[in-house]
């Protein structure tokens, strides 16, 4: 536990930061969920268009340092395979 006041504040600013982050990494999900729904769904159009939507998404977030640049590297091309495996 923190004493001193110096330590409380950076409880207080860890705490915000984390809470932070938790939304930011909630928000690359859900973007990457509707890619994968979009694959599912067979529509290549649909999917290319959550694709380019998604990747600045990423992109940012791993800047931020919410997730790594290698995760967010991973992330995207793993969703651009799946993109493309669907035009074939």
């Amino acid at each position: 536990m923190a004493n001193t006041k110096q330590a409380k504040k950076r409880a207080r600013q860890a705490e915000q930061r984390r809470k932070h982050n938790a939304s930011q990494r909630s928000m690359v999900r859900t973007y990457i969920k509707r890619v994968i729904k979009a694959v599912q769904g067979g529509d290549h159009a649909q999917a290319m268009d959550a694709f380019k939507a998604a990747q600045p998404v990423i992109d940012r977030i791993a800047d931020k340092d919410a997730i790594s640049k290698k995760k967010a590297a991973r992330l995207k091309s793993r969703l651009n395979k799946r993109v493309k495996a669907l035009a074939a």
